[in-house]
Formats: C-alpha cells, sequence, structure tokens
C-alpha cells in the first residue's frame, strides 16, 4: 500500500484554523475586522469562527530601493543623483507599518527627492562629488526621523551615483581639452624659444672662435715673417678661407655649378667684400 504524505498547506490550515508564519515574517492578526496582536513566525491556532484571521503578513527582511533624483546644481549643471536606500520593519513596531503606509517605496522616494533637491543646489558640481558622503547623511537622517513613526529603520543611505547631463559632459571634455592643447602650445613655445637660445649662443661662439683663429694666426704669421703688416695677413687667411669654401661647395654632391671671379682684380674684391662682411656680422 501507498500513502502520500503531504506538506502542510497554508489555505487548509485556515480551514483547520491553524494558521504557518514563515521565518523573517510577522503576521497581523485581526478580531472581527479590528486589529489584535502580532503573530510571530511559527504556527498559531485561530479560530476563524469567532471572527478572528490574518489581515495580512508583513517582512521584516532588509529591502532596497534605488531612487533617481534629476535636480540642478549650483552652477546650473543638471544631474541625476542616484541613491540606495536600505530600510526593513521593525517588528515592535509592525502594526504601524502595516497600517499607516499604503506605499512604502513611494513615501521614501518622496523623502530622498525633498533632501537631494534641497541639497545639491547648494552646491557645485565638483563639490557634490566631494561631499556624496554628506549628502547620504543629510537624506539617512531626514528617513530615519520620518519613517520610525510609521515603523520602519533605516538601515543604511548611499548616494551611488552623480551623472551630470550629456551637455555638461561634452563641455567638461571641451574644456579639458583646450586645457592639454594649451599647455602643448605653451610647452612647444617653450621648447622652440630654448632651441633659438642655445642656437644663438652656439652661433656666438662659432663667431668668437673664429676671431681668436684668426687673431692668433696674424700675430704667428706677422712675427714669423718681417715686413707684413696685420691687414696683409688678414687678407690672406680670408682669401684662403674663401676658396676652401668654394672648394668645398664643387666638392658637394648637390652642387651644379658655382661661377667665380678668376682675374687678378678680382681677388682683391673678393677679400674686401670677405672682410667686410665678416666685420660687419660681428658689429650686429
Amino acid at each position: 500500500m501507498v500513502v502520500n504524505i503531504y506538506p502542510f498547506r497554508r489555505d487548509m490550515g485556515q480551514i483547520l484554523g491553524l494558521v504557518q508564519v514563515d521565518q523573517s515574517t510577522v503576521a497581523i492578526k485581526e478580531s472581527f475586522g479590528k486589529f489584535s496582536e502580532v503573530l510571530e513566525p511559527g504556527c498559531h491556532f485561530l479560530p476563524w469562527c469567532i471572527g478572528q484571521q490574518i489581515a495580512g503578513y508583513l517582512s521584516l527582511r532588509v529591502r532596497q530601493l534605488d531612487v533617481r533624483c534629476e535636480t540642478k546644481t549650483k552652477d546650473n549643471v543638471f544631474v541625476t543623483v542616484v541613491a540606495s536606500v536600505q530600510y526593513r520593519a521593525l517588528a515592535e513596531k509592525a502594526s504601524d507599518a502595516f497600517y499607516k503606509l499604503s506605499n512604502t517605496r513611494e513615501q521614501i522616494q518622496s523623502y530622498v527627492f525633498d533632501v537631494i533637491r534641497a541639497t545639491v543646489p547648494k552646491l557645485e558640481l565638483d563639490d557634490a562629488f566631494e561631499q556624496k558622503n554628506d549628502i547620504a547623511k543629510a537624506v539617512e537622517e531626514e528617513l530615519e526621523k520620518a519613517m520610525s513613526m510609521y515603523g520602519y529603520e533605516i538601515v543604511q543611505t548611499l548616494i551611488v551615483d552623480i551623472e551630470p547631463d550629456d551637455p555638461a559632459r561634452m563641455r567638461e571634455a571641451a574644456s579639458e581639452k583646450a586645457e592639454a592643447e594649451k599647455i602643448l602650445q605653451i610647452k612647444k613655445a617653450e621648447g622652440e624659444a630654448e632651441s633659438k637660445y642655445l642656437a644663438g649662443v652656439g652661433i656666438a661662439r662659432q663667431r668668437q672662435a673664429i676671431v681668436d683663429g684668426l687673431r692668433d694666426s696674424v700675430l704667428a704669421f706677422s712675427a714669423n715673417v718681417p715686413g707684413t703688416t696685420a691687414k696683409d695677413v688678414m687678407d690672406m687667411v680670408l682669401v684662403t678661407q674663401y676658396f676652401d669654401t668654394m672648394r668645398d661647395i664643387g666638392a658637394s654632391s648637390k652642387a651644379s655649378s658655382v661661377f667665380i671671379p678668376h682675374g687678378p682684380g678680382a681677388v682683391k674684391d673678393v677679400a674686401a667684400q670677405i672682410r667686410d662682411g665678416l666685420l660687419q656680422a660681428n658689429l650686429q
């Protein structure tokens, strides 16, 4: 013989006058439509024939409500503040939690809106990000004060995120990009100025080395060859350097044709031109 054993059914138990209340839950007992008592988890005898019944059940577990609130900061940036509220009903105030509020989530959401829209407009966007904990604390204190009279406890309140609107994000990105380009331009200008300064120092040193070398050559030649003047030695040195330069130009792979004067008087003119050009460069 096979015997079927069926688990306890709540509707069958109510017919027999037995009620089961699950763990982390309380039941609201009424007698002839009037609140009688709060039933703890377990099995209870409830004779319906004398007007006793269960009006409903109330969970004592922690629940979470995420609230998105749109508001504006002090610097006129529209933001969406995302708040997360964790709350639960108190067993000792279960009757208040069951009878006083018809929609707990909407009530909590209204208080969150009120506090956020009164707090965030006093702060600029950067300050709002820095003071997220202060905003969450203000919301939690207001909710705790308001919801305690309805039989609810606020476990914790968090400001999960602060989302600026798209135009604000674009402005912020454009501002950061402009600032980065400004820094690059400044660094580039500083680099060019430093490069030109170093190039100028190099040219000045080169000219000074040329002058020192020419002076030493003139003094040495005048001392070893009697009767020569400094001007004669200078002309000879300059003409020698001039022809050395022409030779280097002709030897270059990129050179094509170079036309230079070839008469005896041309050498004197070349020397004069080189000397005058070098002296003018030194004066500048």
